[in-house]
This record gives structure tokens, C-alpha cells and sequence, in this order.
């Protein structure tokens, strides 16, 4: 029998196919969805892996079963059934394992508006009704829809000219100047959506990995990992392009290269896009507007967020975290260190196309680089995340702990993990909900005093 909570995780479904999952679990995962949710209507969506098809068409079906209306908007980014939820006031699922390899494939889910269904919003839910329908052998039965209860209708619906139209309103570009853009695919739905969400626009795209293919023949579609950065930033240097841009296989986050080929950090386009969001809120009357950031996030952001009139709240690390954060507050915008950005005027879901947007905006109204641009909201030293493989997470932690109670000064905070605060820098180890890993981030003044606490900590971890 498959175990469910080995595809079932924090905030999705996401796993090995046909292996772990496959589409007589994914009809079933459709019927257990729209039963959760009481919705008498659903909107489906999918990436271009080789298996998303056949999957999403099962969901379809499942849901349709319980008497449930389907529409299906058939290829689209994350962000884009994130619209599709909010615009039609819809449930949603879209199918796919973002960054991961070919042979895994999942479901994204969201009730109306697109808020988000995790394991304390639906999630386990969902999971534990699909279990109580399998059998020891592992077959799925799924019981019929009550007495009279006819099948649901299942339509097709093009959402992707609808999407570009929404995040173009919500930018204003009309006065950019021309700019050289190169955009790296890593033919994920970026090569989908970048056509329609730029065109007309003044920019000169040099199309990188455009072609739609789940098998990812030319690198991984995660540029949080360096490796993958490489061809874009060569392809910047080669063509004397004014940014590079690279979406995740979903594409729904987005990472900045700038002129040199040189990557800037998440921090800064958080920091960047907040002060314009803010500059935004407060034209329309907001005295105080709030900005949303994890607690790994560079304290730039905070730093930048008050100089320009705004106020932060702090979050744990995770979607789930930051939504609920700015539903609380009303927060105009989040962000996060893995390059997720959150607006308030899209759902407060996450988008890195209208992330990309604000970039292009801000870079094309003035005439100097990006890297002149971004300089100010660049001003600290960060290792980035490091992984380490540990035995005991909660024993290297408590190591790690002690090694640092004696220090002068010293703050300790458990929000998330276990971040660690002396002067001019911070520390945050952070163990992984799914792997035998902790998660280092570091970051100071200067790179000399980030190099040496990053080596003292993972000596401690890694010992």
C-alpha cells in the first residue's frame, strides 16, 4: 500500500509517478478536494511535464464525478491558476512538481481567491479521505456521489491573454525605456507565458530554453542553485544584455541577473519592489503601509521598508506563513528569500512575473544599470543556504546553541529554527521538514565577519 504521507506534505502533494502516485489516486485526490471544500465548481490547471496531462484530466474527472463544474485553463504557470482562482472566484489545483526532476509530478491547491490549503488548512483532510477509500492492496475506490446528484461539467477556458492583461494593469510601463532582456525558461511555463506578458512592450527578449519540455534537457528549472544561473549569465555578458531574468519550472518565482552576469540577491528585489508598492499605497491614502518578510530575509528589508515609510512584520518561512500574515495585516506585499513574492493586489498570492515587472519598470524609468540600482538595497554580506547532512537535527542545534549562550549581547529566537543575533550579525539554522537536513543562513556587515561565522557554525553542525 502507498503511504500518503510520503507525497502529502506541508503546503502540497508532490511525488514520483507512476511510482508513488499516479492518475487512479489523482481522480480520487479530485473527489476528496471538492468534498473538503464544498465547492460546486473547481478551475484545473497544468504544467508541461510529460505526466501533467493525463493527471490534471484525472482530477478533472474525479471532481466532475461528485457533481462538481470543472474548468480547465490546460497549460499555465502557478501564478496564472492563482489568477484564474481569483478572477473566477473558483477552488483551484494546478498540477505540477515545480523545480523538481522529470519523474515527479504534484498538485498546488487553493480555495476561492486563491488562499491557500496546507495541513492545517485542508490538506490532511483531503489526504486522510483519500485513505480511508484505499484498500490494503492499495487499490482506490472512490464511493459514488449521493442520489441524485448528476455529473459535473467539465469546460475548457483560456486564461493566459486574461493574466497578462491583469499584471500589465497593475504596472506601469508605458514610459520604460528599451531595454535588452534576457530570459532563461529552463523550458518550464516561462517559455509559456513571457511571450504574451511582454509583448508589445519596449524590450528586446533573447529567448533562452523557450520550448515547453518536462524532461529539462539543458539544465534544472531551479535557479536558486548557482549551477543553474550559469548559461543566463553568460548569455547576458555575450549579448550586452541590461538584466537577465530565470523562472523556476512553474514559473512562479523569479531570479535577477544584472548587467555584469552578476545574480542579486532576493533581499534586494524584495527591498526594491517593496519601496514601490509602498510609494503606491500611500498615493492611494494608506499613512502606514506593511510589508511582509521571512525571517532569513536580509535585514535590509526592514532597514529599507522604514526609511520609506512603511512597517514590517517578521513571518516563519513558508507560503502559508505569509499569507496568513498579510490577510492579518493587509500587507501590500511580501517577500522571500527564495526569490517567492507576494502582492496583495494579486490575491496575496505569489507571482515572480509581476515581481519581474516592477524590475523592468524600475530599471527602464531611469537610464543607469541595475547593478547601480540595486546597490543600495545590497548591504550586507550573506552566505546564502547551506545544507548539512546531520544524524540528530534537534542534538546539532542544542550544540549550536550552547556554543553561543556565553557570547556578550547575545539574542536568541525560536520563530523558525533557531536564529542567533550578536551585533552586526545573525545567524539561523533551520531543520528540514522532509530530509535529515539543516539549513544554515548568515549573514554581516562585511564578508571577512560572514565567512568566519558561517565556518564556526557548520564546524559545530558538521562535528
Amino acid at each position: 500500500m502507498r503511504d500518503l504521507k510520503q507525497i502529502v506534505k506541508a503546503y502540497d502533494v508532490r511525488g514520483v509517478v507512476p511510482e508513488q502516485w499516479d492518475e487512479s489516486l489523482s481522480r480520487a485526490f479530485g473527489a476528496a478536494f471538492v468534498q473538503v471544500t464544498g465547492a460546486s465548481a473547481i478551475v484545473v490547471g497544468h504544467d508541461m511535464r510529460p505526466s501533467s496531462p493525463g493527471l490534471s484530466r484525472a482530477f478533472a474527472e474525479g471532481a466532475a464525478a461528485q457533481g462538481t463544474d470543472v474548468v480547465e485553463i490546460g497549460l499555465c504557470s502557478t501564478d496564472q491558476l492563482y489568477f484564474a482562482s481569483g478572477k473566477l472566484d473558483l477552488p483551484g489545483a494546478m498540477f505540477t512538481a515545480s523545480h523538481n526532476p522529470a519523474q515527479y509530478n504534484g498538485i498546488k491547491l487553493c480555495r476561492a481567491g486563491a488562499a491557500p490549503i496546507g495541513e492545517d488548512t485542508g490538506l490532511v483532510e483531503i489526504r486522510e479521505l483519500v485513505e480511508s477509500w484505499t484498500d490494503a492492496e492499495g487499490t482506490v475506490t472512490v464511493p459514488a456521489a449521493a442520489e441524485g446528484v448528476t455529473e459535473g461539467l467539465i469546460t475548457q477556458q483560456d486564461e493566459l491573454h486574461p493574466y497578462a492583461a491583469y499584471l500589465r494593469g497593475l504596472v506601469e510601463l508605458s514610459g520604460i525605456r528599451p531595454l535588452k532582456v534576457a530570459v532563461d525558461a529552463g523550458n518550464g511555463m516561462g517559455g509559456h507565458t513571457v511571450p504574451t506578458v511582454f509583448d508589445g512592450l519596449p524590450l528586446d527578449v533573447v529567448p533562452m530554453y523557450f520550448e515547453l519540455d518536462g524532461t529539462f534537457p539543458n539544465h534544472e528549472a531551479n535557479p536558486l542553485d548557482p549551477k543553474n544561473l550559469v548559461d543566463l549569465q553568460a548569455k547576458v555578458r555575450e549579448v550586452g544584455a541590461d538584466i537577465g531574468l530565470a523562472f523556476d519550472g512553474d514559473a512562479d518565482r523569479c531570479f535577477v541577473v544584472d548587467e555584469r552576469g552578476e545574480p542579486i540577491s532576493p533581499s534586494a528585489i524584495t527591498a526594491l519592489v517593496a519601496v514601490r508598492e509602498l510609494a503606491k499605497a500611500k498615493a492611494a491614502g494608506e499613512p502606514e503601509p506593511t510589508i511582509i518578510h521571512n525571517l532569513i530575509t536580509s535585514w535590509t528589508v526592514p532597514e529599507v521598508v522604514r526609511e520609506h515609510g512603511g512597517k514590517t512584520v517578521r513571518t516563519r518561512v513558508g507560503h502559508s506563513f505569509i499569507k496568513q500574515e498579510m490577510a492579518r495585516t493587509g500587507a501590500v506585499f511580501g517577500g522571500e528569500h527564495s526569490a517567492h513574492y507576494y502582492f496583495r493586489d494579486f490575491w496575496r498570492a505569489d507571482t515572480g512575473m509581476l515581481a519581474a515587472l516592477h524590475v523592468l519598470a524600475a530599471l527602464g524609468e531611469q537610464q543607469g544599470t541595475l547593478s547601480a540600482l540595486v546597490a543600495e538595497y545590497d548591504r550586507y554580506a550573506a552566505s546564502g543556504e547551506i545544507n548539512s547532512t546531520v544524524d540528530d537535527q534537534k542534538a546539532r542545534t542544542a550544540a549550536v546553541r550552547a556554543a553561543y549562550a556565553e557570547v556578550p549581547g547575545v539574542v536568541f529566537d525560536e520563530l523558525d529554527g533557531l536564529t542567533v543575533t550578536v551585533g552586526d550579525w545573525w545567524f539561523n539554522l533551520r531543520a528540514s521538514n522532509t530530509e535529515p537536513l539543516l539549513r544554515l543562513n548568515v549573514e554581516a556587515r562585511d564578508e571577512a565577519t560572514m565567512a568566519k561565522v558561517r565556518d564556526e557554525v557548520l564546524a559545530i553542525v558538521r562535528g
